[in-house]
């Protein structure tokens, strides 16, 4: 926004709209409801900030969003295109989020599944852990409030709700929304849940294990195409990629680093982009969601290469011996989304 002033625009779509309709910027079927403040704070403790900060939020959400509630309890009648009145009731069937936003949604700390009740020691585990329903966020809530501590003493109260992996939210905006349910309406989103993943992790375990040089190289003398970009410069030092970037590195990398990796770390990294290619398709048959596990199983099973190579490192160039990653955890609940609400896409 201009003056220096920023918020956080809020969409609204249906869900019964064809996406190959919806998806057209120029349809406008992404509405603005509402404009979400992003506030400042007077106090000097960090903590405070960030439990305000999600309260405000969900306040927020739980004042925009009362007539969707409304009607999805008892019912609104609306005119269909043709003219005629249809009783209708308004759910919420997907609430897309980047990976931060949707833990503020579903309640939880840093470091924890939003949909699922796994926490940042998990994430690399081979199979879904137990769904995050409506029920065990709320009967938590129930459980921090019966003993005793006032949601009004912000820190004391966080303080408790971090033995239960939550965030410090009293009122999430969806406990009397009926039929909501976290794990159900967080859906993947293509965008950072793959592609910004794919640049964080996949890509630059293939710059480590290559070498920046001589990855470079091999992009640079890559034979021109008509329809796929070039990187004459390499890929090692970009800076700013967007998802246009990620996704045409996407197509090249496999071909760039096969025989020149070991045999396990290539299966992983193809696992990881066969899973990617095969979940961003516009339809998904009970045999694409077989194929989804598959690819994801194959990962799992060669992911100890990766390791071998030394290619996850963190800060100071330090090795990272563990698959503490979000965005990774969240694959397992992609093929329990495509068969509750559809094509993430």
């Amino acid at each position: 926004m201009t003056g220096g002033r920023a918020a956080h625009p809020l969409l609204i779509s249906l869900a019964n709209i064809d996406f190959a309709f919806r998806s057209k910027a120029s349809n406008h079927l992404f509405l603005l409801l509402a404009i979400l403040p992003i506030p400042a704070f007077v106090d000097k403790d960090p903590k405070i900030w960030g439990v305000s900060d999600a309260r405000l939020m969900h306040k927020c959400l739980d004042f925009v969003m009362q007539p969707l509630k409304q009607a999805a309890e008892i019912g609104v009648m609306m005119s269909d295109p043709a003219g005629s009145l249809r009783y209708c009731f308004t759910p919420l069937v997907a609430y897309i989020a980047d990976t931060p936003e949707a833990a503020t949604v579903a309640c939880v700390a840093g470091k924890t599944s939003a949909v699922t009740m796994a926490s940042y020691a998990q994430f690399g585990d081979p199979c879904q852990h137990h769904p995050r329903t409506a029920i065990s966020t709320l009967s938590q809530l129930v459980s921090i409030e019966s003993s005793g501590i006032d949601p009004a003493d912000i820190k004391a109260y966080a303080k408790v709700a971090m033995d239960f992996r939550l965030n410090g939210v009293n009122e999430p905006f969806w406990r009397n929304w009926p039929l909501s349910r976290p794990d159900v309406f967080l859906t993947p989103e293509p965008l950072h849940h793959w592609h910004k993943q794919f640049w964080d992790h996949d890509a630059k375990w293939c710059i480590r294990v290559l070498g920046g040089p001589e990855i470079d190289f091999w992009f640079s003398v890559l034979h021109p195409s008509t329809g796929y970009r070039q990187f004459p410069e390499g890929i090692a030092k970009l800076k700013q990629v967007t998802d246009r970037e990620h996704r045409d590195i996407e197509r090249y990398l496999i071909g760039v680093i096969a025989g020149a990796v070991p045999r396990p770390f290539l299966l992983a990294i193809r696992a990881l982009m066969d899973f990617r290619y095969l979940a961003q398709a516009p339809q998904i048959s009970a045999a694409a969601c077989t194929k989804i596990d598959k690819s994801l199983a194959l990962f799992h099973e060669n992911k100890q290469a990766i390791l071998d190579a030394g290619a996850r490192r963190g800060k100071k160039n330090k090795p990272i011996n563990n698959w503490h990653i979000p965005k990774l955890e969240l694959f397992q609940s992609v093929v329990p989304s495509v068969r509750n609400c559809g094509a993430p896409i």
